[in-house]
């Protein structure tokens, strides 16, 4: 007779946490419809008893199996879980850099331990008939405590910028690599030491409205939309392929993107016609990059064909032969196209060198940390990486975020990454892998929704985000992971930290030197007053907005409240708020209302009536919110004592950033929008209502991006940061 395995248990044995607790700190329990769902989805039937007795028994060998790979502190013993051996039992571990370790297991009883080992790496245990790998982390991250304390560490500061907005003379209608280096080496005779970047992810070169950095194709590879197409070998050759020049205040990719692709592949051709000069550093390249780097660019070939010849773009709904990577009929195709597929390849080697060239740039202006990369949370459902990788990563089930008190219908971004038994099964590879891409050409990387580390919120098909539950991940294996590469990498990590943050979630990344992000919207106490600088976090990186926030002079003025509304009234009836760029999903339909002659304004184009009462309350709110803040900035010594808080039309942005620049952090970021006191937030999440995500530029070049205001915004910066070194 067959027992009955209730969904709840059967859910816990797949990762999932049935309870929860929302922003608000309250309780919440994910209903059995919505695990079912999540269940079935992570691969395990449950819509019969006997399926679920037969998913549990499955469930608990997979549990059982022996780790693949474990990870430790140096200098710590280690723990072995019982399935690996038995305290006694003779072990020998192979060290990365040559010689061995023998002994016997120590410990009583299931959990034997392994002697400390004081070398950090990647090494190898053998024990009986098991060989499983070591991954041993430095306690800390220890390039981030250098850089903490350093004899200018008080005075380090960094500006963030989104690689698309920027604008230099003679660009293409978009931003690049090349405007990213004069940026870099500009910010660093100014003083600052980092230029915190937005993802440079691979995007679609065949769909250029798809142009969100933070649902990539391939979050390996890098976006070759950012190519300079005069810096690219070949281009002295190609100079008749150069189209019209698009200078507007919106990016228009479907204009900018499709004339570049045809320049650089005139590049491409010229180059070869040539002899190829610096062939043997692309065969270097691409050696490197294996199969890795060949299956993205089949993806990219197959894809530019399907759209073409009406087939689609969501590999999805390929003809089922082109789904398998792997497939004769793919072979057949990539050996039809393989002068496309070379092009690719030659993008990725292009793009990797002038990421290169931009964080050259930066080290040799005299900037300590340089570029620092952006690690999203995930890739695109229908993209590269979903095609390539197969079930290593969620299928039926997009990431995203419960309900909190921004986004109350929660969110679902359309974006995938691995299961935790992937990782585990391929002994985290591919998430090293990832790190090392990102770490290249860097000195640092930010590290998107690190929560995720922990446990990542995830939605099945079909459904809202109210019907999604947490999926837990192996939290200590990962933050070891991020610890040993980085300081292999000589570089520092970040970890973005807002929205839910699970407990002893910030302490464990802290333990490891990984640093925390500290906003000044987030920065309050439990009755609304914003916190001294003095109060905030020694261990993380102090920033006045991100992204995906108001910046200093949206808030202040109020734009984002008219923003908020007109999302809230584009949402019909009880939706959830879908943040999707899923191209299978009609990504970005939003951007082809945009007026792009009036793209420049930051308020929405139909805005809210002034009579909304929901926005006459937040406005009213705000207004209380401006006082709270224009007297932390008079407490702090940022702003006039005894003076009235300027109007909502006044801004005072300079005060603010010098406000945030006199926390104890190691290193202030200071977005570019709020050193131009600009108003508009490079994106708005939520769904499609308008607003042009991803697509403002910046209103001047970054020749001469840093005169007058910013220039005094700088000075204030740096004022601030030398006041804060000697009141510590």
């Amino acid at each position: 007779m067959t027992t009955d395995v209730s969904i709840a248990a059967l859910a816990r044995s797949a990762g999932l946490e049935t309870d929860w607790t929302d922003a608000g700190g309250v309780a919440r329990r994910v209903g059995d419809d919505a695990l079912a769902a999540l269940v079935d989805a992570l691969g395990w039937p449950c819509g019969t008893a006997l399926q679920r007795v037969d998913s549990a028994a499955a469930l608990a060998d997979a549990n059982a199996a022996p780790p693949r790979i474990v990870t430790g502190d140096a200098g710590l013993p280690l723990t072995l879980p019982h399935t690996i051996a038995l305290p006694g039992a003779h072990f020998r571990i192979a060290l990365e850099t040559g010689g061995y370790v023998d002994g016997r297991v120590a410990g009583a009883g299931e959990h034997g331990t392994l002697p400390p080992l004081a070398m950090p790496g990647y090494h190898t245990l053998d024990i009986g008939e098991q060989r499983i790998g070591l991954a041993i982390a430095p306690l800390r991250a220890l390039p981030f405590d250098a850089f903490a304390r350093a004899p200018d560490a008080g005075r380090r500061w960094g500006v963030a910028a989104q690689i698309y907005s920027l604008r230099r003379t003679g660009d293409d209608g978009a931003g690049d690599y090349t405007a990213l280096a004069r940026l870099a080496a500009h910010a660093a005779r100014h003083g600052a030491q980092a230029v915190a970047i937005s993802p440079t992810h691979a995007g679609y070169p065949a769909l250029p409205a798809h142009d969100s950095p933070y649902s990539p194709s391939s979050r390996r590879w890098h976006n070759v939309a950012y190519l300079d197409c005069d810096a690219v070998p070949g281009a002295e050759a190609a100079l008749h392929a150069r189209g019209d020049a698009v200078d507007a205040p919106l990016i228009d990719w479907p204009r900018v993107l499709p004339p570049k692709l045809r320049r650089l592949r005139a590049c491409f051709d010229a180059w070869r016609a040539n002899g190829a000069p610096s062939r043997d550093a692309y065969q270097r390249f691409r050696a490197a990059g294996g199969a890795a780097l060949d299956a993205h660019a089949r993806f990219d070939t197959l894809q530019a064909f399907c759209v073409e010849h009406g087939i689609g773009s969501d590999w999805r709904q390929w003809p089922a032969p082109w789904r398998m990577p792997s497939s004769a009929d793919v072979d057949a195709f990539a050996h039809a196209h393989a002068d496309t597929i070379a092009f690719h390849t030659f993008l990725q080697w292009c793009a990797s060198r002038a990421l290169g060239a931009a964080q050259h740039a930066a080290r040799g202006a005299g900037m300590a940390t340089g570029l620092i990369a952006d690690l999203a949370v995930g890739s695109d459902r229908a993209g590269s990486d979903a095609w390539a990788h197969g079930t290593t990563l969620l299928r039926g089930v997009s990431l995203g975020a419960p309900p909190d008190l921004f986004n109350a219908a929660g969110q679902a971004w359309g974006v995938t990454t691995w299961t935790p038994a992937a990782l585990r099964a391929d002994r985290f590879v591919p998430f090293i892998e990832l790190l090392r891409a990102a770490f290249a050409h860097a000195g640092g990387i930010r590290i998107d929704h690190v929560l995720g580390f922990a446990r990542m919120w995830i939605v099945p098909d079909g459904g809202t985000p109210r019907d999604g539950a947490y999926l837990r991940y192996p939290i200590d294996d990962l933050v070891r992971l991020v610890a040993l590469e980085a300081a292999r990498h000589r570089a520092i990590a970040i970890g973005e930290d807002l929205g839910t943050v699970p407990g002893g979630l910030r302490e464990r990344l802290g333990a490891q030197g990984i640093a925390g992000m500290r906003v000044l919207w987030f920065e309050r106490d439990a009755n609304g007053a914003f916190r001294p600088p003095s109060a905030w976090d020694r261990d993380a990186i102090a920033m006045t907005s991100t992204h995906d926030l108001p910046t200093v002079a949206g808030w202040w003025r109020g734009v984002d409240l008219e923003w908020r509304r007109v999302a809230a009234d584009s949402t019909p009836g009880d939706a959830s708020a879908q943040d999707s760029n899923e191209i299978g999903q009609g990504a970005d339909v939003g951007h082809d209302t945009v007026p792009r002659t009036d793209a420049d304004r930051a308020a929405p184009a139909s805005p809210p009536r002034a009579s909304d009462p929901d926005l006459i309350a937040a406005r009213a709110e705000r207004a209380t919110e401006r006082a709270a803040l224009w007297h932390a900035l008079q407490h702090a010594g940022c702003a006039p004592a005894n003076s009235a808080a300027p109007p909502a039309g006044a801004p005072p942005v300079d005060a603010i950033l010098a406000y945030v620049a006199r926390s104890p952090s190691p290193l202030a970021i200071v977005p570019l929008e709020d050193l131009l006191g600009l108003d508009a937030q490079p994106n708005l999440p939520g769904p499609p209502c308008g607003h042009p995500n991803w697509l403002r530029r910046l209103p001047r070049t970054v020749d001469t991006l840093f005169d007058t205001e910013a220039r005094k915004r700088i000075a204030a910066v740096v004022h601030a940061r030398r006041s804060r070194e000697r009141d510590a």
